[in-house]
């Protein structure tokens, strides 16, 4: 697996400026799917950015086109959300796992 950087914006036609995350339409369905993929370790950070529009993902996937489908079935693509880019990175330094 490699790691990727993805940002996504706030755009979505249903996104609401102004209510929190938890106000949303939809926000326990896209809650569900999003802890989803961090149980199943394919995002391993993320949360929104402080200029409160738009969201960073730190994501283990085989490649930006599996990260596009995957997130193809959040309840929030299209309508909160939407993908503004996908980087590879290469990640010289993790503290998630210890040195051997």
């Amino acid at each position: 697996m490699s790691m990727f950087l993805v940002f996504s914006e706030r755009s979505g036609p249903k996104w609401r400026a102004g209510e929190p995350l938890e106000a949303q339409s939809d926000w326990l369905p896209h809650k569900a799917f999003m802890n989803s993929l961090v149980d199943d370790g394919i995002i391993v950070l993320g949360g929104p950015l402080d200029d409160g529009h738009r969201v960073a993902f730190a994501v283990e996937a085989a490649s930006a086109e599996a990260i596009e489908a995957t997130f193809a079935d959040d309840p929030w693509t299209g309508s909160h959300l939407r993908i503004v880019s996908i980087t590879p990175w290469d990640v010289r330094l993790d503290g998630r796992t210890s040195a051997a």
